[in-house]
C-alpha cells in the first residue's frame, strides 16, 4: 500500500489526472470528516475539502515524505478551514460567557456520535477551533497559539471552557434522556 501511495504521489506531481483522482478517492472521506469538525454545514465542509484538495494538488511537489501523506493533507484541510472561518467570522477568543438554547429533546436511544458532533457544532467558534486543534488534531497549545494568533494561556483557557461547556451539555442531554 505504501509503495502504491508513493507511486500515486509521484504521478500526481507529474499532474497525471488518474493519480490525482485515486488520491482524492482514497483520502476525501477522511478529509471531509476533518472539515466537518470545523464547519457544521456539510455543503460548506465539502466546498472546503475541495478547496483543500486543490491546494494539495497545486503544492504536492512540496510534500517531502518526512511524515505521512495523510497527515500532510490533513494539515492543509485544517488550515483551509481556519482561513475560511477567519474570513467569514473573525475569531473571537474572549472570556465572554456564551448562552445556548438546547431545543432538542432526546430519547433513550442516544448519546451517539451524531449527538456529540451536534454539541461540538454548537460551541462558540473560538472554543470550537481550539478544542478541535487540541483534542482532535493533536496540536500543542504553543502550535494553536501560533496558528490562531493568540497567547498560550488563551488557548488553554478556551480549551478549559470548551470542555466545561461540553460536559454541561452532556449532563443536560443525560438529564433529558434519563429524566434525572
Amino acid at each position: 500500500m505504501h509503495n502504491q501511495t508513493n507511486q500515486l504521489i509521484a504521478d500526481a506531481i507529474q499532474q497525471k489526472r488518474e493519480a490525482q483522482q485515486e488520491l482524492f478517492e482514497l483520502y476525501s472521506p477522511k478529509m471531509l470528516g476533518v472539515c466537518r469538525q470545523y464547519v457544521k454545514d456539510v455543503h460548506h465542509a465539502e466546498e472546503l475539502m475541495l478547496s483543500g484538495f486543490l491546494k494539495v494538488f497545486t503544492h504536492i511537489s512540496k510534500f517531502k515524505n518526512e511524515g505521512s501523506f495523510e497527515g500532510w493533507i490533513r494539515r492543509i484541510m485544517v488550515n483551509t478551514c481556519i482561513s475560511y472561518l477567519r474570513k467569514k467570522n473573525p475569531v473571537q477568543l474572549s472570556d465572554e460567557d456564551f448562552v445556548f438554547n438546547d431545543q432538542s429533546t432526546k430519547s433513550l436511544e442516544s448519546t451517539e456520535i451524531e449527538d456529540i458532533q451536534k454539541m461540538i457544532d454548537r460551541l462558540p467558534i473560538g472554543y470550537k477551533m481550539v478544542f478541535n486543534l487540541y483534542a482532535i488534531e493533536g496540536y500543542k497549545h504553543a502550535e494553536i497559539a501560533k496558528e490562531l494568533g493568540i497567547t498560550i494561556s488563551t488557548s488553554k483557557s478556551q480549551l478549559f471552557k470548551a470542555r466545561k461547556w461540553l460536559q454541561a451539555q452532556y449532563l443536560k442531554l443525560n438529564e433529558t434522556v434519563y429524566g434525572e
